[in-house]
């Protein structure tokens, strides 16, 4: 595929396929950039693998594929650096069950899991469904950066506390955390004994050129060995309705109680999700890279049109294809239903613990994405009189 050149930009109506993203609002002209998915096909390659795994026409209990498991360990090696071994991966059916099963693998009923805030829903709802307490940090946005608070974290933590949940990098912030920030990380919790819970979903997504993702088992063999790394191929190949992910655990004894939560409770990866994800990790690299470029271009769109809009900001986007917005000193009370009246579907801050905020998905052809943003000044504007 040398030289090959994907069309972002093409119009693919995903209308009437039972779209979680589109069928929100069927029969409304509101456009959807809330949840996190693409409108992009995925990658060829991707598209190819699929064609021909349903051509053979039997789809019985599949076993994870030895390539696969292969594709996987070059891919993280190549991309990180990060030497990983075999027996140091579990097939998962999704990155959320993977948040479930750490809490229930780490620590005792009633103990603290502690995570900072904002921050994708699950991670909020994972440790009370597993008889955990959750303990919210709220992130600190400095000068227009979102960063850790450190002596917060520290304030927080209770003797209870086995578990760090980490998003890393960052959604809904779109923060790929420094070297620095997670080696701070990675001391608090060897200090206090806890167990890393590192959600690196978004890691093959860094938007930022310069900036490289760091995944935190691979500071030191010391952090590896009290790491549980989630990983999946969906956001970055848009094949998250196929279902296919994984956990990357290098101490035995940590990997025997996560595989012993999982019990009979957690189904195996579909075979279609195996192929998409083969297939992504071995062919879908030039794919991304132009992703990634067109990506680019709509991050800084949506920072641009926002600077127009009275009474929004935007931090600046390091990773992910999702742009969160500050509109408190606008006074709405409901964002997400302004917005929808003005015909653009958003996530809403309150979703991830933070009011005041809206959550926006720019993972969508170039053009779309501008009439979603003029539909928002123009409301904007209308409510402030401009």
């Amino acid at each position: 595929m040398t030289g090959e050149k994907f069309d972002f930009d093409e119009i693919i109506d995903r209308r009437g396929t039972s779209s979680e993203k589109w069928d929100r609002y069927e029969d409304r002209d509101i456009i959807p950039l809330w949840v996190a998915d693409m409108d992009f096909r995925s990658p060829p390659a991707v598209i190819d693998a699929l064609h021909e795994r349903v051509s053979h026409g039997v789809f019985g209990y599949t076993a994870p594929p030895e390539g696969l498991a292969q594709a996987v360990m070059e891919s993280l090696r190549d991309e990180f650096g990060w030497e990983v071994r075999q027996e140091w991966i579990t097939w998962l059916p999704g990155l959320v069950t993977g948040l479930n099963v750490s809490c229930r693998a780490v620590g005792a009923p009633e103990d603290d899991v502690i995570t900072f805030t904002p921050v994708y829903p699950p991670f909020m709802s994972a440790p009370p469904l597993s008889g955990r307490n959750v303990i919210k940090v709220a992130l600190r946005c400095d000068e227009g950066r979102w960063v850790p608070d450190m002596e917060a974290l520290e304030r927080a933590v209770t003797p209870r506390t086995t578990l760090l949940l980490l998003c890393s990098p960052h959604n809904p912030v779109g923060r790929v955390w420094s070297a620095e920030e997670l080696t701070a990380l990675a001391e608090f919790a060897q200090r206090r004994d806890m167990v890393i819970c590192s959600d690196e979903i978004h890691a093959g997504l860094v938007l930022e050129q310069g900036v490289r993702h760091i995944p935190i088992a691979t500071l030191s063999e010391e952090i590896s060995r009290r790491t549980i790394t989630l990983c999946a191929p969906s956001k970055t190949y848009n094949v998250p309705g196929l279902g296919c992910s994984f956990a990357v655990i290098s101490d035995d004894t940590l990997r025997r109680s996560f595989r012993k939560a999982m019990g009979r409770i957690v189904p195996h990866v579909n075979l279609l999700g195996y192929t998409a994800a083969e297939a992504a990790y071995r062919h879908g690299e030039q794919w991304r890279q132009e992703l990634l470029a067109y990506l680019r271009g709509n991050r800084d769109l949506v920072a641009q049109e926002v600077a127009k809009m009275p009474g929004l900001t935007v931090t600046r986007v390091e990773a992910t294809y999702l742009s969160w917005i500050d509109l408190r000193e606008t006074g709405i009370e409901d964002p997400v239903r302004f917005f929808e009246e003005a015909g653009v579907g958003l996530s809403g801050g309150v979703d991830f613990g933070l009011p005041g905020y809206v959550r926006l998905n720019f993972g969508c052809r170039r053009q779309l994405l501008a009439e979603a943003l003029r539909r928002m000044r123009v409301a904007l504007e209308a409510r402030s009189g401009k």
